[in-house]
């Protein structure tokens, strides 16, 4: 396979293909929770094979972390109203400004990842992202 770093009709094709996952990511994050993912899962497994190490490791970071958003979000969220109990005010309370927090920081490590897609650099999401080959 010719490197991409030759040929710019490559690049652009590689530089696309990470911003649509990272771009799949946030839909999967804000407007339609389960269509976007299922679409990110669909473009991980159909294209991850022949992707470049850019767009390769911002397919496997947006799936990774999609899916350690939604432990994260759902299961802590399960173990708040399970601990504090469904009737008490203060359990709302935590489990708003969790949910809150939580999903506000993953939308904002989302939005960092698509400006590095479409800069054509790799992102590493902080804390939870897996490391990827040097793009």
């Amino acid at each position: 396979m010719p490197s991409s770093a030759s040929n710019p009709t490559s690049q652009a094709a590689d530089r696309r293909l990470a911003v649509w996952a990272e771009a799949l990511y946030l839909i999967n994050l804000l407007p339609a929770p389960v269509i976007g993912f299922l679409a990110l899962l669909w473009l991980y497994t159909t294209r991850r094979r022949d992707a470049s190490p850019l767009a390769a490791c911002h397919l496997k970071q947006t799936l990774f972390v999609s899916i350690w958003a939604g432990v994260l979000i759902g299961a802590v969220a399960a173990l708040i109203v399970w601990i504090g109990g469904f009737a008490e005010p203060a359990t709302w309370v935590v489990l708003i400004l969790y949910v809150t927090c939580i999903h506000s920081a993953f939308i904002l490590f989302g939005v960092i990842g698509l400006t590095k897609a479409m800069a054509a650099q790799p992102y590493r999401y902080p804390l939870i992202g897996p490391h990827c080959e040097a793009a």
